[in-house]
């Protein structure tokens, strides 16, 4: 390489070197600038995404007191009782003034029901036998009932809300019926048109122990059993 060759060499060097010094520089001062400028600012966040929130633990809904199972008073209950009679095993006493279903076990016992019968004006007495009997039957108003209360349906599917309940058992020709309900809190009660009601659990009960041609005794407001 000749002399003059060697001093081009080294005078592009030189310019090359200043030309990174000052980009060097400017990178530097623009550093140090936004530096100054972001102590000013708000701190920014460690993450700069949103942190989800903790779940947070399920509530219980509210309870509905009207869904609370209804419970019958104690005399109420189905149980076996002590009860003289001279009416034959199998017989069905209804004590109309204590609201209670009596199926007669004989040697002095009895199962005994809880009740809801006749209202004030809808009682009635007399024997009778149980000429039919359906499980969670339909329910057809008779035509009396319909004219003191017209907004009744005409017919009604038997089911779980069927008035009737989940068996009936249906008196000689009469209108009248043992039946359960939906309304256990009836029990006790003098409400309906005449038929006996029980929870659908003890006409269930009632119902495995009868048969077509069981005698029913229903005796009157002013006879206690």
């Amino acid at each position: 390489m000749t002399r003059g060759n060697r001093a081009q060499e080294l005078n592009r060097e030189r310019q090359m070197f200043e030309i990174r010094r000052a980009f060097v520089t400017a990178a530097l001062g623009a550093g140090v600038m936004a530096l100054a400028g972001s102590a000013s600012a708000a701190p920014r966040p460690l993450f700069p995404f949103a942190m989800p929130e903790p779940p947070q633990a399920a509530q219980p809904a509210p309870s509905d007191e009207g869904d609370a199972p209804f419970e019958l008073p104690a005399r109420f209950k189905r149980q076996v009782v002590t009860y003289p009679t001279r009416e034959a095993a199998g017989t069905i006493i209804i004590d109309t003034p204590n609201t209670y279903l009596y199926y007669v076990l004989g040697n002095g016992q009895a199962i005994r029901y809880g009740i809801g019968v006749g209202r004030d004006g809808f009682t009635w007495s007399g024997t009778q036998t149980i000429t039919r009997k359906a499980e969670w039957p339909d329910w057809t108003p008779p035509p009396e009932m319909i004219a003191r209360q017209p907004y009744l349906p005409r017919q009604m599917a038997g089911g779980p809300g069927n008035p009737l309940g989940a068996r009936a058992m249906y008196l000689g020709g009469t209108v009248y019926r043992i039946h359960g309900t939906t309304q256990p809190s009836t029990i006790g009660t003098h409400v309906s048109s005449g038929c006996i009601r029980l929870t659908n659990p003890d006409v269930t009960d009632l119902y495995s122990r009868v048969s077509v041609g069981t005698k029913v005794i229903v005796l009157p407001m002013d006879r206690r059993a």
